[in-house]
């Protein structure tokens, strides 16, 4: 039945152009010029196959067959011309089917030159693009008019195969000059000589001198920071995510481990005086407290952080970092960690580490096509528990080699007195009680700075940060008045809510 038009639950869609008269977005014409040149100029095969890596970027049949022969005939490293493409084709089994060796010449003289042909092959992207969104467009409509659908899945599906095809128009970009390479490099040294001593280039790390170390995590960079169990890898990331989010810079956060709930409750401990047991387990005795938690629920729900604590496989993480990029402006994001990733996508007869070397891989890509630094945390080898030094070397790292290779940055968290071991004199004489190891820096040196740990907090510091903690932490602790007869909900009264069990705008 339809719907009463007086209750506005329904609007008819306006077309004003008759949909039986529609054509699906094609353009054989081009088709045909672009395999043309190909099988006469080795010039136009190597521009076009930059822009376009799928058969199904064609919409004729006998062309998407004809792309077929030429790509695994590049594959192999054999030679593209008309005999060759004809060659490969019967040894296919279809040159029939595409119209035999006549329909061939007749492509090869439909062009006289190759000059546009990387024109020709965008224009070509453009097509199929479109094609793809009435696909996914109808397949998505089916998917919601289907009442077992769920919502959230509905809206992955979608989300995904947009940034699927987002990825593929960013292939083949124009080449970089060694004229405007280096014009590039003068802007940058400019504007690095002008900054002022506490700026750096990139985004901020959390920590001073690491800072100064690498200028921040730096734009296009893959940052490895890697730790045995219980070292605090979370707690420094999120130091760092602070450290940005307090200056309104976007920071995305994926967890494979812990819940949202868990994390924001890490980032008020790290933001506030509060032990984390305080959080987590006993709550508050002094009316102090509350207000101290209120004053940081109105500050820290204005950040522009986001968390996704479900997504561990590959693919999902790519389109929720896409999204985050496309949607929130993200200038930086944190995995947590590698090793409960996943690839789905690896043939049954790859293994572990070519998995690994396919996340790291895809990861770095991402990085750079967006354009920001991606920090992805990993677990270390319990080789290093049976030495007697246990400070982190890069061979320590688990499926090592693939880490290593892709990474920008690899840094190391290691705290001595996890191991009863005492600091040496020069991490006791800065105040330190863990070590940030810088192991690899593809573009900068590889140091070494100490860090403070404060395991009631969990929370890192700059060790010269420490006592003005300690100092403001006895003085909250000296001016909070227990509150006796007190209920939680009456110390929140007069601050415009109540404490509920069920109160969802509480994000701790």
């Amino acid at each position: 039945m339809k719907p009463n038009s007086k209750t506005n639950t329904h609007v008819e869609p306006v077309m004003n152009v008759d949909r039986n008269m529609l054509v699906v977005p094609q353009a054989v014409d081009l088709e045909e010029a672009v395999l043309g040149a190909m099988m006469i100029d080795v010039k136009a095969i190597d521009e076009v196959l930059l822009i376009i890596k799928s058969p199904e970027v064609f919409f004729k049949s006998e062309h998407f067959l004809v792309f077929e022969a030429i790509q695994q005939l590049h594959s192999d490293n054999s030679p593209i011309d008309l005999l060759t493409v004809s060659a490969k084709l019967r040894s296919n089994g279809v040159l029939e089917k595409v119209g035999g060796d006549f329909y061939l010449i007749q492509l090869t003289q439909k062009i006289s030159s190759s000059a546009h042909s990387e024109y020709h092959a965008r224009l070509l992207i453009q097509f199929w693009v479109k094609r793809q969104m009435i696909k996914n467009s109808a397949e998505n409509m089916s998917a919601a008019y289907d009442p077992e659908t769920d919502i959230f899945d509905l809206i992955d599906n979608a989300s995904l195969k947009l940034d699927n095809l987002v990825a593929q128009t960013n292939t083949g970009g124009a080449d970089i000059t060694m004229k405007e390479a280096l014009k590039a490099i003068k802007k940058r040294v400019e504007l690095l000589s002008s900054k002022k001593e506490e700026e750096i280039s990139g985004v901020f790390t959390g920590f001073k001198k690491v800072d100064l170390i690498t200028g921040g995590w730096q734009l296009s960079d893959l940052i490895i920071i890697a730790a045995r169990p219980g070292m605090g890898k979370t707690a420094l990331v999120l130091r760092g995510m602070l450290e940005n989010v307090v200056r309104n810079i976007p920071v995305g956060f994926i967890s494979c481990e812990m819940s949202t709930l868990q994390l924001v409750t890490r980032m008020v401990a790290c933001a506030s005086h509060f032990h984390l047991s305080q959080l987590f387990r006993t709550g508050f005795s002094k009316k102090k407290y509350f207000e101290q938690l209120l004053d940081l629920e109105d500050r820290m729900s204005k950040y522009p952080a986001y968390f996704d604590d479900h997504s561990k496989e590959l693919l999902d993480v790519v389109a929720k970092i896409r999204l985050w990029h496309r949607k929130h402006g993200v200038k930086i994001v944190i995995i947590d960690y590698l090793q409960l990733m996943s690839f789905s996508g690896l043939k049954k007869t790859g293994n572990r580490e070519q998995e690994i070397s396919t996340i790291t891989r895809t990861l770095k890509g991402l990085a750079k096509e967006l354009n920001i630094p991606i920090i992805l945390l990993s677990q270390l080898s319990r080789e290093l528990e049976k030495r007697g030094n246990k400070r982190p070397v890069l061979s320590d790292l688990r499926e090592s080699g693939a880490i290593e290779q892709d990474a920008d940055v690899v840094a190391f968290i290691y705290r001595p007195s996890y191991y009863n071991i005492e600091p040496d004199d020069e991490l006791l004489s800065m105040g330190a009680n863990t070590e940030f190891i810088i192991a690899k820096h593809r573009n900068g040196s590889l140091d070494r700075k100490g860090l403070y740990f404060d395991e009631n907090k969990t929370k890192f510091m700059d060790p010269e940060d420490v006592d003005a903690a300690n100092r403001a932490d006895e003085e909250l602790h000296a001016a909070a008045d227990k509150f006796e007869g007190l209920s939680p909900s009456q110390a929140f009264a007069g601050y415009g809510s109540e404490v509920s069990s069920n109160n969802d705008d509480m994000p701790f």
